[in-house]
Protein backbone atom coordinates (compact mmCIF):
# COMPACT_ATOMS: atom_id res chain seq x y z
CA UNK A 1 0.00 0.00 0.00
CA UNK A 2 2.83 2.40 0.87
CA UNK A 3 4.63 1.72 -2.41
CA UNK A 4 1.39 2.31 -4.31
CA UNK A 5 0.86 5.62 -2.51
CA UNK A 6 4.44 6.75 -3.21
CA UNK A 7 4.02 5.99 -6.92
CA UNK A 8 0.79 7.98 -7.04
CA UNK A 9 2.34 10.94 -5.19
CA UNK A 10 5.28 10.95 -7.60
CA UNK A 11 2.94 10.81 -10.59
CA UNK A 12 0.88 13.68 -9.14
CA UNK A 13 4.03 15.79 -8.64
CA UNK A 14 5.15 15.17 -12.23
CA UNK A 15 1.68 16.03 -13.50
CA UNK A 16 1.71 19.25 -11.49
CA UNK A 17 5.00 20.31 -13.11
CA UNK A 18 3.64 19.48 -16.56
CA UNK A 19 0.47 21.49 -15.93
CA UNK A 20 2.45 24.51 -14.74
CA UNK A 21 4.53 24.36 -17.93
CA UNK A 22 1.41 24.02 -20.10
CA UNK A 23 -0.34 26.93 -18.36
CA UNK A 24 2.77 29.06 -18.76
CA UNK A 25 2.87 28.22 -22.46
CA UNK A 26 -0.81 29.07 -22.96
CA UNK A 27 -0.59 32.47 -21.28
CA UNK A 28 2.91 33.58 -22.27
CA UNK A 29 4.12 31.68 -25.35
CA UNK A 30 0.99 31.18 -27.46
CA UNK A 31 0.20 34.94 -27.61
CA UNK A 32 3.78 35.62 -28.69
CA UNK A 33 3.53 32.98 -31.43
CA UNK A 34 0.29 34.62 -32.55
CA UNK A 35 2.05 37.96 -32.89
CA UNK A 36 0.60 39.47 -29.68
CA UNK A 37 2.83 41.05 -27.05
CA UNK A 38 2.00 39.26 -23.75
CA UNK A 39 2.74 42.49 -21.86
CA UNK A 40 -0.31 44.15 -23.44
CA UNK A 41 -2.50 41.39 -21.97
CA UNK A 42 -1.23 41.96 -18.42
CA UNK A 43 -1.00 45.75 -18.37
CA UNK A 44 -3.40 47.82 -16.31
CA UNK A 45 -5.94 50.39 -17.42
CA UNK A 46 -3.25 52.79 -18.68
CA UNK A 47 -2.02 50.82 -21.67
CA UNK A 48 0.48 53.44 -22.83
CA UNK A 49 3.94 52.41 -24.12
CA UNK A 50 5.61 53.25 -20.79
CA UNK A 51 3.16 51.07 -18.81
CA UNK A 52 3.54 48.20 -21.29
CA UNK A 53 7.32 48.38 -21.04
CA UNK A 54 7.10 48.42 -17.23
CA UNK A 55 4.98 45.25 -17.23
CA UNK A 56 7.38 43.64 -19.69
CA UNK A 57 10.22 44.30 -17.27
CA UNK A 58 8.25 43.10 -14.25
CA UNK A 59 7.35 39.83 -15.96
CA UNK A 60 10.89 39.51 -17.36
CA UNK A 61 9.50 38.89 -20.84
CA UNK A 62 12.81 39.94 -22.38
CA UNK A 63 14.73 37.18 -20.60
CA UNK A 64 15.37 33.72 -22.11
CA UNK A 65 12.38 31.45 -21.98
CA UNK A 66 13.87 29.05 -19.42
CA UNK A 67 14.44 32.01 -17.06
CA UNK A 68 10.81 33.08 -17.45
CA UNK A 69 9.59 29.53 -16.77
CA UNK A 70 11.78 29.25 -13.69
CA UNK A 71 10.61 32.57 -12.24
CA UNK A 72 6.99 31.63 -12.92
CA UNK A 73 7.45 28.21 -11.30
CA UNK A 74 9.46 29.53 -8.35
CA UNK A 75 6.91 32.23 -7.61
CA UNK A 76 4.23 29.66 -6.85
CA UNK A 77 6.30 28.17 -4.03
CA UNK A 78 8.50 30.97 -2.65
CA UNK A 79 6.87 34.16 -3.91
CA UNK A 80 8.03 36.65 -6.52
CA UNK A 81 9.19 40.24 -6.75
CA UNK A 82 8.08 42.30 -9.76
CA UNK A 83 10.40 45.23 -10.45
CA UNK A 84 10.26 47.63 -13.37
CA UNK A 85 9.00 51.04 -14.38
CA UNK A 86 10.39 52.63 -11.26
CA UNK A 87 8.47 50.58 -8.69
CA UNK A 88 8.84 47.22 -6.96
CA UNK A 89 5.93 44.89 -6.16
CA UNK A 90 6.26 41.81 -4.00
CA UNK A 91 3.88 38.88 -4.40
CA UNK A 92 4.05 36.61 -1.35
CA UNK A 93 4.05 32.83 -1.67
CA UNK A 94 2.09 31.16 -3.01
CA UNK A 95 2.17 33.63 -5.87
CA UNK A 96 -0.39 32.62 -8.49
CA UNK A 97 0.10 35.88 -10.35
CA UNK A 98 -0.39 39.59 -9.82
CA UNK A 99 -3.06 41.80 -11.35
CA UNK A 100 -1.41 45.00 -12.54
CA UNK A 101 -4.86 46.18 -13.54
CA UNK A 102 -6.17 46.12 -9.96
CA UNK A 103 -2.79 46.28 -8.20
CA UNK A 104 -3.40 43.17 -6.10
CA UNK A 105 -2.06 39.63 -5.83
CA UNK A 106 -4.28 36.85 -7.11
CA UNK A 107 -3.90 34.53 -4.11
CA UNK A 108 -6.00 36.70 -1.71
CA UNK A 109 -8.73 36.85 -4.36
CA UNK A 110 -8.71 33.06 -4.61
CA UNK A 111 -8.69 32.47 -0.84
CA UNK A 112 -11.56 34.94 -0.39
CA UNK A 113 -13.79 33.24 -2.94
CA UNK A 114 -12.62 29.63 -2.63
CA UNK A 115 -14.75 28.73 0.45
CA UNK A 116 -17.92 29.67 -1.45
CA UNK A 117 -17.06 27.44 -4.40
CA UNK A 118 -15.83 24.61 -2.16
CA UNK A 119 -19.04 24.67 -0.13
CA UNK A 120 -21.12 24.64 -3.30
CA UNK A 121 -19.18 21.72 -4.80
CA UNK A 122 -19.12 19.56 -1.65
CA UNK A 123 -22.76 20.13 -0.77
CA UNK A 124 -23.92 19.32 -4.28
CA UNK A 125 -21.62 16.27 -4.42
CA UNK A 126 -23.18 14.80 -1.28
CA UNK A 127 -26.66 15.21 -2.74
CA UNK A 128 -25.89 13.82 -6.19
CA UNK A 129 -24.03 10.81 -4.74
CA UNK A 130 -26.86 9.93 -2.37
CA UNK A 131 -29.73 10.34 -4.82
CA UNK A 132 -27.92 9.51 -8.07
CA UNK A 133 -26.27 6.29 -6.90
CA UNK A 134 -29.36 5.16 -4.99
CA UNK A 135 -31.61 5.74 -7.99
CA UNK A 136 -29.16 3.93 -10.29
CA UNK A 137 -28.89 0.89 -8.01
CA UNK A 138 -32.67 0.61 -7.57
CA UNK A 139 -33.21 0.97 -11.31
CA UNK A 140 -30.74 -1.84 -11.98
CA UNK A 141 -32.31 -4.12 -9.40
CA UNK A 142 -35.83 -3.33 -10.69
CA UNK A 143 -34.93 -3.39 -14.36
CA UNK A 144 -37.90 -2.78 -16.63
CA UNK A 145 -40.19 -1.73 -13.78
CA UNK A 146 -42.17 1.49 -13.56
CA UNK A 147 -39.53 2.86 -11.15
CA UNK A 148 -36.75 2.08 -13.61
CA UNK A 149 -38.49 3.80 -16.50
CA UNK A 150 -39.54 6.80 -14.42
CA UNK A 151 -36.09 7.28 -12.87
CA UNK A 152 -34.36 7.14 -16.24
CA UNK A 153 -36.82 9.64 -17.72
CA UNK A 154 -36.08 12.03 -14.85
CA UNK A 155 -32.34 11.37 -15.32
CA UNK A 156 -32.61 12.14 -19.02
CA UNK A 157 -34.39 15.40 -18.18
CA UNK A 158 -31.71 16.29 -15.65
CA UNK A 159 -28.94 15.76 -18.18
CA UNK A 160 -30.80 17.68 -20.89
CA UNK A 161 -31.92 20.75 -18.94
CA UNK A 162 -29.21 23.41 -18.52
CA UNK A 163 -28.40 24.74 -15.06
CA UNK A 164 -29.41 28.30 -15.86
CA UNK A 165 -32.91 27.02 -16.74
CA UNK A 166 -33.43 24.80 -13.68
CA UNK A 167 -31.78 27.40 -11.47
CA UNK A 168 -33.98 30.28 -12.62
CA UNK A 169 -37.04 28.02 -12.49
CA UNK A 170 -36.30 27.00 -8.89
CA UNK A 171 -35.78 30.65 -7.95
CA UNK A 172 -39.05 31.67 -9.61
CA UNK A 173 -41.03 28.96 -7.82
CA UNK A 174 -39.52 28.56 -4.36
CA UNK A 175 -37.96 31.96 -3.73
CA UNK A 176 -39.96 34.59 -5.63
CA UNK A 177 -43.26 32.74 -5.97
CA UNK A 178 -43.86 30.75 -2.77
CA UNK A 179 -41.33 32.68 -0.64
CA UNK A 180 -40.26 29.43 1.00
CA UNK A 181 -36.52 30.05 0.63
CA UNK A 182 -34.42 33.18 0.87
CA UNK A 183 -31.85 32.61 -1.87
CA UNK A 184 -29.58 35.42 -0.68
CA UNK A 185 -26.07 34.12 0.05
CA UNK A 186 -24.97 34.47 3.67
CA UNK A 187 -21.42 33.50 4.78
CA UNK A 188 -21.26 30.47 7.06
CA UNK A 189 -19.38 32.52 9.66
CA UNK A 190 -22.32 34.94 9.91
CA UNK A 191 -25.20 32.49 10.20
CA UNK A 192 -25.41 28.73 9.76
CA UNK A 193 -29.15 28.87 9.06
CA UNK A 194 -28.74 31.74 6.61
CA UNK A 195 -25.94 29.88 4.84
CA UNK A 196 -27.98 26.70 4.47
CA UNK A 197 -31.00 28.67 3.30
CA UNK A 198 -28.99 30.51 0.68
CA UNK A 199 -27.20 27.38 -0.57
CA UNK A 200 -30.01 24.82 -0.67
CA UNK A 201 -31.29 25.85 -4.11
CA UNK A 202 -27.80 26.03 -5.69
CA UNK A 203 -26.99 22.61 -4.19
CA UNK A 204 -30.18 21.03 -5.52
CA UNK A 205 -29.86 22.66 -8.94
CA UNK A 206 -26.25 21.56 -9.40
CA UNK A 207 -26.88 18.13 -7.91
CA UNK A 208 -29.86 17.55 -10.22
CA UNK A 209 -27.60 17.69 -13.27
CA UNK A 210 -24.92 15.42 -11.85
CA UNK A 211 -27.29 13.03 -10.07
CA UNK A 212 -28.88 12.30 -13.43
CA UNK A 213 -25.52 11.34 -14.94
CA UNK A 214 -24.52 9.28 -11.90
CA UNK A 215 -27.86 7.45 -11.92
CA UNK A 216 -27.37 6.41 -15.54
CA UNK A 217 -23.76 5.26 -15.12
CA UNK A 218 -24.60 3.45 -11.86
CA UNK A 219 -27.48 1.61 -13.49
CA UNK A 220 -25.40 0.55 -16.49
CA UNK A 221 -22.47 -0.58 -14.33
CA UNK A 222 -24.71 -2.37 -11.85
CA UNK A 223 -26.47 -4.32 -14.60
CA UNK A 224 -23.11 -5.43 -15.95
CA UNK A 225 -21.78 -6.43 -12.54
CA UNK A 226 -24.90 -8.38 -11.57
CA UNK A 227 -24.28 -10.69 -14.52
CA UNK A 228 -20.72 -11.59 -13.46
CA UNK A 229 -19.77 -15.10 -12.37
CA UNK A 230 -18.69 -14.11 -8.86
CA UNK A 231 -22.15 -12.67 -8.18
CA UNK A 232 -23.78 -15.96 -9.19
CA UNK A 233 -21.22 -17.81 -7.06
CA UNK A 234 -22.00 -15.63 -4.05
CA UNK A 235 -25.70 -16.34 -4.48
CA UNK A 236 -25.02 -20.07 -4.90
CA UNK A 237 -23.20 -20.05 -1.55
CA UNK A 238 -26.43 -18.94 0.04
CA UNK A 239 -25.41 -15.39 0.88
CA UNK A 240 -28.29 -13.04 1.52
CA UNK A 241 -29.16 -10.63 -1.29
CA UNK A 242 -28.24 -7.48 0.70
CA UNK A 243 -24.79 -8.98 1.32
CA UNK A 244 -24.36 -9.90 -2.35
CA UNK A 245 -25.31 -6.42 -3.46
CA UNK A 246 -23.65 -4.38 -0.70
CA UNK A 247 -20.42 -6.30 -0.24
CA UNK A 248 -19.75 -7.69 -3.70
CA UNK A 249 -21.67 -5.84 -6.42
CA UNK A 250 -21.29 -2.32 -5.01
CA UNK A 251 -17.49 -2.59 -4.76
CA UNK A 252 -17.15 -3.03 -8.49
CA UNK A 253 -19.89 -0.49 -9.18
CA UNK A 254 -18.15 2.20 -7.13
CA UNK A 255 -14.97 2.19 -9.25
CA UNK A 256 -16.31 4.17 -12.24
CA UNK A 257 -18.35 6.35 -9.87
CA UNK A 258 -15.19 7.34 -7.98
CA UNK A 259 -13.47 8.09 -11.28
CA UNK A 260 -16.27 10.44 -12.29
CA UNK A 261 -16.38 12.00 -8.82
CA UNK A 262 -12.69 12.86 -8.90
CA UNK A 263 -12.97 14.62 -12.25
CA UNK A 264 -16.28 16.36 -11.53
CA UNK A 265 -15.43 17.54 -8.03
CA UNK A 266 -11.99 18.75 -9.09
CA UNK A 267 -13.46 20.72 -11.99
CA UNK A 268 -16.23 22.23 -9.86
CA UNK A 269 -13.74 23.47 -7.28
CA UNK A 270 -12.34 25.62 -10.07
CA UNK A 271 -15.68 27.40 -10.21
CA UNK A 272 -19.22 26.43 -11.21
CA UNK A 273 -19.68 29.49 -13.39
CA UNK A 274 -23.29 28.94 -14.46
CA UNK A 275 -24.54 28.04 -10.99
CA UNK A 276 -22.65 30.84 -9.26
CA UNK A 277 -23.87 33.36 -11.84
CA UNK A 278 -27.49 32.21 -11.63
CA UNK A 279 -27.59 32.45 -7.82
CA UNK A 280 -25.14 35.39 -7.48
CA UNK A 281 -22.66 33.40 -5.40
CA UNK A 282 -19.32 35.20 -4.88
CA UNK A 283 -17.18 32.20 -5.81
CA UNK A 284 -14.31 31.51 -8.18
CA UNK A 285 -16.68 31.14 -11.13
CA UNK A 286 -17.95 34.69 -10.62
CA UNK A 287 -14.36 35.91 -10.31
CA UNK A 288 -13.42 34.29 -13.62
CA UNK A 289 -16.48 35.70 -15.36
CA UNK A 290 -15.67 39.21 -14.11
CA UNK A 291 -12.02 38.78 -15.11
CA UNK A 292 -13.06 37.80 -18.63
CA UNK A 293 -15.25 40.88 -18.98
CA UNK A 294 -12.52 43.11 -17.50
CA UNK A 295 -9.77 41.36 -19.52
CA UNK A 296 -7.93 40.75 -16.26
CA UNK A 297 -5.74 37.87 -17.45
CA UNK A 298 -3.82 37.17 -14.18
CA UNK A 299 -7.06 36.21 -12.39
CA UNK A 300 -7.89 33.73 -15.15
CA UNK A 301 -4.34 32.36 -14.97
CA UNK A 302 -4.52 31.93 -11.19
CA UNK A 303 -7.89 30.19 -11.20
CA UNK A 304 -6.69 27.92 -14.03
CA UNK A 305 -3.77 26.80 -11.87
CA UNK A 306 -6.03 26.26 -8.86
CA UNK A 307 -8.48 24.22 -10.94
CA UNK A 308 -5.67 22.05 -12.30
CA UNK A 309 -4.30 21.52 -8.79
CA UNK A 310 -7.77 20.60 -7.51
CA UNK A 311 -8.22 18.00 -10.25
CA UNK A 312 -4.81 16.48 -9.42
CA UNK A 313 -5.58 16.29 -5.70
CA UNK A 314 -9.08 14.89 -6.30
CA UNK A 315 -7.73 12.17 -8.57
CA UNK A 316 -4.96 11.36 -6.09
CA UNK A 317 -7.60 10.83 -3.40
CA UNK A 318 -9.59 8.69 -5.83
CA UNK A 319 -6.52 6.54 -6.55
CA UNK A 320 -6.08 5.91 -2.83
CA UNK A 321 -9.77 5.05 -2.46
CA UNK A 322 -9.37 2.56 -5.31
CA UNK A 323 -6.90 0.64 -3.16
CA UNK A 324 -9.32 0.72 -0.23
CA UNK A 325 -12.29 -0.52 -2.26
CA UNK A 326 -10.40 -3.05 -4.38
CA UNK A 327 -7.18 -4.50 -2.86
CA UNK A 328 -6.11 -5.77 -6.31
CA UNK A 329 -5.30 -2.18 -7.28
CA UNK A 330 -2.31 -2.21 -4.91
CA UNK A 331 -0.58 -4.70 -7.16
CA UNK A 332 -1.06 -2.69 -10.37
Amino acid sequence: MLAYLIRRLFAAAVMLVVIILVVFGIFFLVPKWAGVDPATMFVGKQADPAAIEAVRQKLQLGDPIFVQVWEFFKGIFVGRTYSGGGDVTHCAAPCFGYSFRNEQAIWPVITDRFPVTLGLALGAAVLWLIFGVSAGVLSALKRGSLWDRGAMVVALGGVSLPIYFTGLLSLAIFSYGLNWIDAQYVPLSDSVGGYLGGMILPWITLAFLYAAMYARITRATMLEVMGEDYIRTARAKGLREPVVIGKHAMRSTMTPILTMLGMDLGALIGGAILTETTFSLPGLGQAVLKAISDKDLPVILGVTLITSLAVIVANLVVDVLYAVIDPRVRLS
